[in-house]
């Protein structure tokens, strides 16, 4: 069999792209050449100062101050400072541009369909900054959203960030302990919140949540409410709240606070499946300049482009589909259920809305076709140039999907990363070809290397930690509440000092990619044998009954056995011959020690509230061990499949 990539870009691609004109110009202004990826890979990690102020340019950056120099303490992993004399604002950059373009396409199922312009937006925002200014809101506090993916809540965010507050939000499918469990550790003075929103077809009442979310944070000075489903919704039961038209001003003009270029910018959450989440601080300039690297290097955006992600605001792909507006770009927000009425729905977005980045989930692409969609049979889809996967990682047959019915000629690009650094590690580059099951490199300004459990560096091929050796501009600020940074450190730098330890169990490839394992927190080790969970999954959900499955490594008898848990389609049942088909499934594509000692089937399976599922805690519902803070998933009910479950107890 031949080896061959699914995808190859063009010649004319390839020189017509923002990779390769910034390659070119970085080569002219520092004297370098750059004759493959990986040599302009190497300059960017091994000459940050270089690396990074060409990105600054290439960008357009608005700033004060002299960039130079870019990092203090580059060498230093958790420590450096980058742009210590620039001082700029987040807002300002991304609303640079005040034209009749459209900046916000918004959907809401099939309920509610707006378009904002560039100038419109701003018109927007300048009346929430007003108030802000007016009511004592700048640096050093916080401003929340109880929001879904909707105009105002880009609004909200940018006029927060205008005065130099934080912002930080939740998706209106949190319950309520959830929420608090996130916003009453930051204690912020203003809350915004929709009245509702819709979901499968229904529509969701937020405002006796929002009672109650409002009684538990008594730091709240203002709750504004933006109606959704209701033109006037009745705020008689919360205390002291306005509608969002009631509290804007009538500022036409944006009085831009600019601060330094480490100014917090956003607080985010870990899933918080194992604990209280952790609130991660994630600075204005670091997460801009990450954001616009990522998009218009690796992503390809360009101005006037139409930039998809399908994200909720309690997911980090929310903040980064936002930033795509200091690239000059349309972003299309969806918000409720790509699957209402069916699964078709992105795809009629992007057909008719004529989308150019298309962003979904590795578990969007597999439920599609599960489903037997033929999204290049139903929809014309040749506006979108790229499609990008993430949340977990994305199966070779996931690959072998979107190349035969979603489209040939996208660039897939699977990407992965996190909250934790607002951006990604590895992820597409829209210069090299698409390989099967692989992502596509590492990203530039990242150094990245595989580790074993000893800190040795790893060859192509052997797995183990994903790391990053080198500073970079999106490291977090730290935890919130963690002035000597003693969690911070423990959660990245504890297993290799000085070096960022992800978590992810990983591989390099001869092509220069990676594949990502799964998470390595949830590795099985029966034996001592390291396996990643995805290895598993690829095999177990190639088989037409299992629409999805977890695996976990149950302790027995000294040491370690497989368990694996399907979900089946409807009216399917786990029967002595489908058990022994997805085993034998397993071996004959893996090994005998990858082979699950036990499979059972359960009616669902936990994920949170972005998608992913969770290994850990049902390992912990399996072993009688608690699980706290169940608010932070989507379907906590399922947890209590996994409890007590005899076949498991012989």
């Amino acid at each position: 069999m031949i080896d061959q990539p699914l995808w190859r870009p063009t010649s004319e691609q390839i020189a017509g792209s923002n990779m390769t004109a910034f390659a070119r110009d970085a080569a002219l202004r520092w004297g370098r050449v750059f004759d493959n990826y990986p040599a302009l890979h190497q300059w960017s990690v091994s000459e940050p100062g270089e690396f990074w102020a060409s990105v600054w340019e290439m960008a357009g950056v608005i700033a004060s101050g002299k960039i130079d120099p870019v990092v203090e303490n580059p060498k230093w992993l958790p420590g450096a400072r980058w742009f210590p004399n620039v001082r700029l604002n987040f807002a300002r950059n991304l609303l640079r541009r005040r034209d009749d373009a459209p900046a916000l396409i918004f959907r809401s199922e099939d309920k509610i369909k707006r378009t904002l312009s560039y100038a419109e937006l701003y018109r927007q925002v300048a009346g929430l900054a007003g108030t802000l200014r007016q009511a004592g809101i700048g640096p050093g506090d916080r401003v929340c959203g109880f929001m879904p993916n909707m105009p105002e809540t880009v609004s909200a965010m940018l006029a927060t960030a205008s005065v130099g507050a934080t912002w930080s939000s939740c998706s209106p499918d949190f319950g309520v302990q959830g929420v608090l469990d996130r916003f009453g550790q930051i204690t912020p003075r203003v809350l915004f919140s929709a009245d509702g929103y819709f979901y499968n077809g229904k529509a969701h009442d937020s405002l006796e949540k929002l009672r109650k979310i409002q009684q538990g944070l008594p730091s709240l000075e203002h709750t504004v409410v933006v109606p959704f489903f209701s033109n006037d919704p009745d705020l008689s039961q919360i205390t002291g709240a306005v509608s969002v038209d009631e509290f804007s001003s009538s500022e036409e003009e944006i009085d831009f606070v600019d601060l330094p270029f480490d100014h917090p910018l956003y607080i985010m959450y870990s899933s918080g499946t194992t604990g209280v989440p952790k609130c991660i601080v994630h600075g204005a300039g670091g997460s801009l300049l990450q954001h616009l690297k990522e998009q218009q290097l690796h992503v390809g955006l360009r101005p006037d482009d139409r930039l998809f992600y399908f994200t909720t605001c309690g997911w980090m792909m929310w903040n980064w589909l936002v930033s795509g507006l200091a690239s000059g770009a349309t972003l299309a927000l969806y918000d409720g259920s790509p699957f209402y009425p069916d699964g078709n729905v992105i795809f009629d977005f992007v057909e008719q809305e004529e989308i150019n980045i298309v962003g979904t989930s590795a578990k969007f692409i597999d439920a599609i076709a599960k489903a037997g969609l033929c999204p290049r049979e139903t929809h014309d889809l040749s506006s979108a140039r790229t499609l990008l996967s993430t949340g977990s990682p994305l199966m070779a047959e996931g690959f072998d999907y979107v190349y035969a019915s979603v489209s040939d000629s996208v660039c897939l690009s699977s990407i992965s990363g996190g909250t934790d650094i607002l951006g990604c590690f590895v992820g597409g580059n829209p210069n090299l070809p698409v390989w099967r099951g692989e992502i596509q490199c590492p990203l530039l300004g990242m150094q990245i290397e595989v580790r074993g459990d000893d800190g040795s560096l790893l060859g192509s091929g052997e797995k183990g930690e994903l790391t990053c050796a080198n500073a970079f501009p999106s490291t977090p600020i730290g935890f919130w509440n963690d002035p000597h940074d003693t969690r911070y450190h423990a959660a990245y730098f504890e297993k290799f000092e000085g070096v960022w330890c992800h978590g992810d169990y990983v591989a390099t490839t001869e092509h220069g990619g990676i594949i990502v394992y799964g998470r390595s927190d949830a590795v099985l080790n029966p034996g001592g044998v390291r396996i990643g969970t995805a290895e598993i999954y690829r095999q177990a959900e190639r088989i037409e009954q299992v629409v999805e499955s977890l695996v976990i490594g149950q302790q027995w008898a000294g040491d370690v056995r497989i368990v694996l848990f399907v979900r089946l389609r409807a009216g399917e049942v786990l029967d002595d011959e489908l058990r022994g088909h997805i085993c034998t499934e397993i071996r004959n594509n893996t090994t005998p020690r990858h082979v699950p000692a036990k499979v059972i089937q359960v009616s669902d399976i936990p994920r949170t509230k972005s998608g992913k599922i969770v290994e850990l805690a049902v390992r912990k519902m399996v072993h009688g061990e608690p699980v706290v803070n169940r608010e932070a998933l989507a379907n906590p009910e399922a947890l209590e499949l996994f409890a007590n479950v005899a076949d498991l107890a012989n």
